[in-house]
């Protein structure tokens, strides 16, 4: 399967709303990040202008030092960095970055949401079914509730929900939510394992941001409901959600770990992927990762 860049995309970003590229000596400098703020021009603004008054303020710094830690772990990848209050994103390997790869089991996140809100799941409660087939993982091969589902990453049981969802409402769904390519095609059980649904580590970063404030089109109680599913930790000062991920269908694989971490008053959404050449690749994702949201911060020094 062959990923999509989207050049025509990223060239829109740098001519148009002239983001600033930073390296990593300019950060070192001590530059301070732009804040983000809302567009000007008061209720008349169109709302593309708005958009791009926005969007320039936004700021993007490129850490390609820190490759060295992907060298270290023996893997090729990427990392973004979205710091939501300053609006500035941090990524290591900026081309890789905005490159779409299918999201796999990361798109649990806005699939449990859909589940929720098209009423293909009840609630969180609800057992779901698996199947009864045999699974490539043990764990799966147990009906399970939506929480559980998203904790063993449970593929079967998120298709039992897709074909409940089906084809139509997953569509107006991907598209109401603005998720990556907001492609899924026609088969309703495969299209996040095998596409044609893709989206980059930094579109990641922007979605979760959404999903972290709750700023999604969809209701306050069914975004709360998926965001405490993806708790993981709470300690020293800081809450990280996060997700995994596995794409298998491509050579290599793809391998992502996406979340956030508020701390303070501050809320960062990252989002690490991964070629995955050997099942041991797919452990290197989260010591990879926090490794990385240490160095830039979101994390205290380990």
């Amino acid at each position: 399967m062959q990923h999509s860049s989207d050049p025509a995309r990223r060239r829109r970003v740098r001519t148009t709303l002239g983001v600033a590229v930073l390296t990593a000596s300019a950060l070192f400098g001590g530059t301070a990040a732009h804040g983000a703020a809302g567009p000007s021009g008061g209720e008349t603004a169109a709302a593309g202008t708005a958009a791009a008054q926005s969007a320039v303020q936004q700021r993007t710094v490129v850490r390609d030092d820190l490759q060295a830690l992907f060298r270290q772990a023996g893997v090729r990848g990427t990392f973004a960095l979205l710091d939501v209050k300053t609006g500035q994103t941090t990524v290591v390997d900026r081309r890789r970055a905005e490159q779409r790869l299918i999201p796999a089991s990361t798109f649990k996140i806005p699939h449990a949401l859909i589940a929720l809100e098209t009423g293909a799941v009840k609630d969180e409660n609800e057992v779901i079914p698996y199947g009864g087939k045999p699974q490539r993982f043990p764990e799966w091969e147990h009906d399970m509730n939506l929480g559980d589902a998203i904790r063993v990453s449970n593929v079967p049981v998120f298709q039992t929900i897709a074909r409940r969802i089906g084809v139509k409402r997953e569509k107006q769904w991907v598209n109401r939510l603005g998720y990556g390519n907001r492609q899924i095609g026609t088969v309703v059980d495969q299209f996040w394992l095998e596409g044609p649904l893709e989206i980059s580590a930094t579109e990641q970063t922007r979605f979760l941001s959404r999903v972290a404030r709750g700023q999604l089109p969809a209701s306050q109680r069914n975004q709360r409901t998926v965001r405490e599913m993806l708790k993981i930790e709470e300690k020293d000062g800081y809450a990280l959600y996060a997700k995994t991920g596995w794409g298998m269908s491509t050579k290599p694989g793809i391998g992502w770990w996406v979340g956030w971490v508020e701390r303070g008053d501050r809320l960062y959404t990252f989002a690490l992927n991964i070629d995955v050449n050997a099942d041991e690749d797919t452990k290197k994702r989260m010591p990879l990762a926090r490794e990385l949201l240490s160095r830039l911060g979101a994390l205290p020094a380990a």
